[in-house]
């Protein structure tokens, strides 16, 4: 697949917008939310926005941040798994009816279990964070910005 835009490179106005975008995306790194569970959340809305520039990324920097291969790999049907704890699961839930708002919204059910697990601000974080990464899928998907390449950390230069 070869890419049908380049924003960066491409637009002076996307560029600028992607910038910004990226360093407001930053502040999650100092909420209490583990870098793991922010990996495997935007792993899993990768997965569902079909985006492999994404899931390229957050498989990756998953694993750096210490996912074993078998929870990586089971993202994707974590409903059928033994291997995330009820506040995995509780984000997990948020991501998926965050990012499938069309079917019915995040239900009162899943709110519930994120509010159990999560405290305000970490509710927060998690809310940012299933919002930007869907963002992210949306840019990539529409200009085909294909995965395979990302390299754990090459972002942070």
């Amino acid at each position: 697949m070869e890419p049908r835009f380049n924003l960066l490179a491409d637009s002076p106005t996307a560029a600028k917008i992607a910038k910004r975008f990226y360093n407001v995306s930053l502040a999650l790194d100092d909420s209490d939310l583990p870098k793991s569970l922010r990996e495997l959340v935007e792993l899993r809305v990768g997965q569902l926005n079909g985006c492999g520039f994404c899931v390229d990324i957050h498989t990756k920097e998953a694993a750096a941040a210490g996912e074993s291969a078998l929870r990586i790999n089971l993202v994707a049907a974590w409903r059928h798994t033994t291997v995330f704890t009820e506040a995995e699961r509780a984000a997990l839930a948020l991501a998926e009816e965050g990012t499938r708002l069309g079917d019915r919204g995040v239900s009162d059910e899943t709110w519930a279990e994120v509010r159990k697990h999560f405290d305000d601000d970490q509710t927060g974080a998690l809310v940012c964070l299933v919002s930007l990464i869907n963002a992210a899928t949306r840019m990539n998907v529409i200009v085909h910005n294909p995965g395979g390449s990302y390299e754990p950390g090459m972002f942070a230069a």
